[in-house]
């Protein structure tokens, strides 16, 4: 496999042009990819239920709709951009059957193909786009004129040129520009479980929650403790995303770089790593796809409960009151977007 960064300069950006696209999904990736594939003279037709909240918003921003069957079968390839747990049962009653022959079958994350939720035709040359960054930032860059890494990956070849219609679409959608990188679909799953579980999502909130707590259990102010565990958090994450974490340190003034370096390691020790190779063997093993499935299919209780009980945490509510004071923040509030 290549370890290149591939960038569109090697890539033919007129094959996805030829052809004819279908984005099933208009949420967060499904606008991005819609409108950045439309953008550079593609084909493409977003596929939705007739239903849709997102039909008629579709077609106002210019972009030709149908019904998911319509917009599958006239297609030569087809992008699934639809949540990992309902994925599979909208693509096997509503897509599969429409899939035409020798087409490609696009994801944008290997989850379902990786833990066997979905098993297409044998005809059906299968493959990813995986952008590293969500919807909106996928939208925003390609509009300024730079883009967002992409990874790509084949899992089945039927057409030959698979590979080269997945890094056309890349480039279509702004991978190109920032650069390609060739994956499985194996590794892009897995270390994409991972990173959200333990560092960007599970480890990092864990972190900065027990933070919070513990200062405004010692009796310090808790708008004082969410800017220096929270607020404060983007500084430092901007910093290593421009230059690393020798770059943050330069930054940084020589306490905070002692505290660093002789402190971190007391909190994220050699039993938090151990805890993180028993996360990536649960995703390895496919035992975390299976207990999530299950309880996506049970209405997804566990999720609910703690989305309840975080709403109500002090750090929130503080949050939300710090920020409607910061007229520079874009602030977002999750209850009126409900």
């Amino acid at each position: 496999m290549e370890t290149k960064i591939i960038y569109d300069s090697s890539i033919n950006q007129d094959l996805i042009k030829n052809l004819k696209v279908a984005v099933i999904g208009f949420g967060s990736q499904g606008h991005a990819h819609a409108l950045n594939l439309h953008e550079s003279g593609v084909n493409v037709t977003v596929g939705l239920r007739e239903d849709s909240s997102s039909f008629q918003r579709a077609e106002e921003m210019g972009l030709s709709v149908a019904n998911l069957e319509n917009a599958t079968k006239d297609s030569d390839v087809v992008m699934l951009l639809l949540p990992d747990q309902v994925m599979a049962d909208v693509y096997n009653s509503e897509v599969a059957e429409y899939m035409k022959e020798g087409s490609t079958l696009l994801f944008a994350h290997g989850f379902n193909i990786h833990f066997n939720e979905i098993k297409p035709r044998e005809d059906l040359s299968v493959a990813m786009v995986a952008p590293k960054g969500p919807g909106h930032l996928l939208r925003r860059t390609y509009s300024e004129g730079s883009g967002m890494p992409c990874l790509v990956a084949v899992d089945r070849d039927t057409s030959g040129n698979t590979q080269e219609i997945a890094l056309s679409y890349a480039s279509a959608i702004g991978g190109g520009r920032a650069g390609i990188l060739n994956t499985t679909f194996k590794e892009e799953t897995e270390t994409d479980l991972f990173g959200e579980q333990v560092v960007l999502c599970g480890g990092l909130t864990e972190l900065i929650k027990n933070g919070f707590e513990t200062l405004v259990e010692a009796g310090y102010q808790p708008e004082s403790a969410y800017f220096e565990t929270l607020h404060e958090v983007k500084l430092i994450v901007d910093l290593m995303y421009e230059g690393g974490f020798e770059w943050m340190r330069h930054s940084i003034s020589d306490t905070a770089e002692y505290g660093d370096f002789s402190r971190g390691s007391r909190i994220i020790n050699s039993d938090t790593k151990k805890e993180m190779k028993k996360v990536l063997d649960e995703i390895q093993s496919g035992a975390f796809a299976k207990e999530w499935m299950s309880q996506a299919r049970e209405g997804a209780p566990f999720l609910k409960e703690k989305r309840e009980e975080a709403s109500k945490h002090q750090i929130e509510e503080i949050g939300k009151s710090l920020r409607d004071m910061m007229p520079f923040l874009d602030a977002k509030d999750v209850t009126k977007n409900k």
